[in-house]
C-alpha cells in the first residue's frame, strides 16, 4: 500500500457539556497517536446542554475518516462534520502578542501591527501586547516578523470554525 499524504482537516464536534467529555475525546486521539494541532471549546446552547469542540488535525483521508468515526461512537457525542470537507467555512484564530522595544524598535512594531490590523491592548514605556486575529497563516506571520523588533511571549487562542451559509451545521 502507498503512503499517502498528510491533509489538514478542522473538526467541529457537537457535545454534551458535561464533565469529562473533553477528556474523552483527547483521550481518544492520544491512544490512537493522532495528534491534535489545535483545541478550542465553548458552550454554543442557551440552556448550556451542549459544547462545540473544534479540532485541528493532520493525517491521510483513511485516518481522517477513522477519527470521525471513532469520535461518531462516543457516548456524549451528538454530531461530527469535517468543516473541510463541508465546504465553504470561515476559520479564525486570535492571539496576544507581547513584544517589547523602545525607539526605532517601538516604531516598527506599531508599523507592523498596524499592516495587520492588530490592535494594542496594553501599553507602557517599554512593551505592547497586541491583540492579532484573522486565518492561522495571518496569525503565524505577524508573529515571525514581531521576532525581529522584539518579541517576548504570545498566548494563542486556537482555531474557532464554522460552516458558511444559512444551515446549522
Amino acid at each position: 500500500m502507498k503512503h499517502l499524504p498528510s491533509e489538514r482537516h478542522t473538526l467541529s464536534i457537537l457535545v454534551d457539556n458535561e464533565a469529562g467529555v473533553l477528556a474523552r475525546i483527547v483521550g481518544l486521539f492520544s491512544a490512537r497517536g493522532y495528534n491534535i494541532e489545535s483545541l478550542t471549546v465553548a458552550d454554543v446552547s442557551d440552556d448550556h446542554a451542549v459544547s462545540r469542540i473544534t479540532v485541528v488535525t493532520n493525517g491521510p483521508p483513511p485516518v481522517i475518516d477513522q477519527i470521525m468515526a471513532q469520535l461518531d461512537r462516543l457516548v456524549p457525542v451528538h454530531k461530527v462534520v469535517d468543516l473541510t470537507d463541508w465546504g465553504p467555512h470561515v476559520e479564525r484564530e486570535m492571539a496576544l502578542v507581547k513584544v517589547a522595544g523602545t525607539g526605532d524598535k517601538r516604531v516598527e512594531a506599531l508599523r507592523l501591527a498596524d499592516i495587520f490590523r492588530a490592535r494594542p491592548v496594553d501599553t507602557s514605556t517599554a512593551s505592547f501586547v497586541f491583540e492579532v486575529s484573522g486565518s492561522s497563516e495571518k496569525v503565524n506571520q505577524f508573529i515571525t516578523l514581531m521576532r525581529e523588533v522584539g518579541l517576548v511571549e504570545v498566548a494563542r487562542t486556537g482555531v474557532v470554525a464554522i460552516a458558511r451559509g444559512a444551515e446549522a451545521v
